[in-house]
């Protein structure tokens, strides 16, 4: 079995997928046609067959990486749509209710009464920066910078689980073809066996022989087990990576993958990175990582700068301890003082005073008598507040520069990836090339052993021995074979190029 592990194949995996998937009987049906679109399906009853591309979308739906990803991208939408709306006005309505006893001030006239007085007050209040030093701008930017980082984030999550899948996949298929050589292998051994048989009855081969073809014969049942339990375990990787429950009865559908031509590969290590650095949505997460915190350094600036607001406000009152006072025609006499008289006398002196009647004042209308309204500008410059604003703007620096280091990091991932891959290639092409001739020189081997065991020239061990390490290389041919073509296919999926099978 195949036993590779890639990681970070970038955004051009889903090139493969869709290739390998073309490349399948019956990838051309409706979606609709699919169970893909119901994961929940494959918990009791799995397909008897499944393509490559049902299996991925699987595992893309069941995958709890992808829906944390899924969740991340949600909040960062939310985040930009929260710093748009910043810049709209921040308008809000208060009021106020209150039941007073004894003395109390009446809100009107603001006089002290000696009654109850039920007051109410009532503001619409609105609010909005007109500069703050490009604060809320750049946050509006950095956001949606931040934004595109996590959709490229999760690009790259579902690449990753696409990936893997797709290696199980091919697995599977391995497990299949050896299952298929080794059944193969049993039925030219009893072949033998019974030719071998007649000739022991006519005389014309040792009995010896016939223990050695059904030990033979034994070993290649052991090899069908083998076989059978490798494929077993494959097909549970499979299920594993598409995080479904593992009692499935399921097969997966051939891909056509042709044998290998024996022409080197043609770009070197640094044309894939180079095209790959610009294609892989990891390295395009950690660039627009980079220029968010850029902007989040700005954000932070802005805090040394003067903030300018306008703000309106509207607002009434309500007191049950309002009058209305109105002239009645009566009048009353009321001493005011005292003027000295020569003689030592005193004459008073007094006022009239007119007669009015009260009467309560309506709610409606005295909201419309004491209905205010004002405008104003708020400056705030900050002077000193702690360094608080500094301290900001060094906190935002080094997030620059730790996601500066971050990029580095995952393009010097990627080299190492892109190297480790070439390297792994070019082992996996020679170790095919190896075994495809290994292969065509054991069958012109069996055939001899075989023609020379049916003339009686050689015994039934000697026989043996060459079928074995045919049987052997031709499994080990198989293997190579995909692991070689898999190889190449990664190589060709970080420069994007068109795929197929």
């Amino acid at each position: 079995m195949m036993n590779v592990v890639y990681r970070n194949a970038g955004s051009l995996l889903l090139c493969l997928v869709g290739a390998m998937a073309v490349a399948q009987p019956g990838a051309n049906k409706p979606a609709a046609a699919t169970p893909a679109s119901n994961p929940s399906a494959y918990t009791n009853a799995t397909p008897s067959v499944l393509g490559l591309q049902q299996c991925i979308d699987v595992a893309l739906q069941n995958n709890i990486q992808i829906r944390q990803g899924r969740l991340t991208v949600d909040n960062s939408e939310l985040a930009l749509r929260q710093s748009r709306l910043n810049l709209l006005p921040t308008t809000f309505f208060q009021a106020n209710q209150a039941l007073n006893g004894g003395r109390s001030i009446n809100p009107q006239s603001n006089a002290f009464v000696q009654r109850s007085i039920n007051s109410g007050s009532y503001q619409l209040n609105a609010s909005a920066t007109l500069y703050n030093g490009m604060s809320l701008r750049n946050t509006i930017k950095q956001n949606k910078l931040a934004l595109e980082a996590s959709e490229q984030e999760l690009n790259a999550t579902q690449n990753n689980i696409s990936l893997s899948v797709a290696q199980n996949y091919l697995n599977v298929l391995t497990g299949k073809e050896q299952l298929a050589i080794a059944q193969r292998q049993l039925e030219v051994t009893q072949a033998q066996l019974d030719r071998t048989q007649r000739l022991v009855n006519a005389g014309s081969a040792p009995e010896a022989n016939l223990f050695e073809l059904r030990a033979t014969l034994a070993s290649n049942e052991l090899d069908i087990v083998n076989a059978q339990n490798t494929l077993d375990l494959a097909k549970v990787a499979l299920l594993q990576a598409m995080n479904v429950p593992i009692n499935q009865d399921f097969d997966v559908e051939a891909i056509a993958v042709p044998d290998p031509g024996q022409a080197p590969y043609a770009e070197k290590v640094q044309q894939i990175f180079d095209v790959a650095s610009t294609n892989l949505p990891e390295v395009k997460g950690a660039d627009l990582r980079v220029k968010s915190a850029a902007l989040g350094v700005q954000v932070a600036k802005g805090g040394l700068y003067p903030t300018l607001t306008l703000n309106g406000n509207l607002s009434s009152l309500y007191s049950s301890a309002a009058n209305q006072q109105s002239l009645n025609g009566s009048s009353t006499q009321q001493l005011v003082g005292f003027i000295p008289n020569p003689d030592g006398t005193q004459t008073p002196v007094y006022t009239t005073i007119p007669g009015y009647d009260f009467k309560g004042v309506s709610y409606f209308n005295q909201l419309e008598n004491n209905f205010n309204r004002s405008v104003s500008l708020f400056l705030r410059v900050p002077i000193f507040q702690g360094n608080l604003s500094r301290n900001r703007i060094t906190t935002a620096k080094i997030q620059q520069q730790n996601a500066e280091l971050t990029a580095l990091n995952t393009r010097l991932q990627l080299r190492q990836q892109i190297e480790t891959a070439y390297t792994n290639m070019r082992a996996g092409a020679n170790r095919f090339r190896a075994t495809q001739a290994q292969v065509a020189s054991l069958e012109r081997a069996f055939q001899a052993a075989e023609s020379r065991l049916n003339a009686g020239a050689i015994n039934a061990t000697d026989y043996s021995i060459a079928k074995t390490n045919l049987d052997r290389a031709r499994a080990s041919l198989v293997q190579a074979k995909y692991d070689y073509v898999f190889r190449t296919k990664i190589l060709d999926f970080y420069q994007n190029k068109p795929l197929g099978f």
